[in-house]
């Protein structure tokens, strides 16, 4: 899944320091989820939305995959 978290912690004007610290995670977990590297978990998705002051379905974009039924 791909994301826009570096797009609008820049807009807010934060480091990944400062958006760790205000979601309660470390610097390597939000440069993992920036880069693609790991996906968050959805409570963290929903903290890391709430500090760029976007919803989730803004900041991360899903890929075209087939979805399981």
């Amino acid at each position: 899944m791909k994301n826009k978290i570096r797009e609008f912690r820049y807009r807010r004007n934060l480091s990944q320091q400062e958006l760790a610290d205000r979601c309660g995670v470390s610097r390597e977990t939000i440069c993992r989820v920036e880069k693609n590297k790991a996906n968050p978990s959805l409570n963290l998705a929903y903290h890391i939305a709430r500090q760029l002051d976007v919803t989730i379905e803004e900041l991360f974009i899903p890929e075209e995959e087939p979805i399981l039924q």
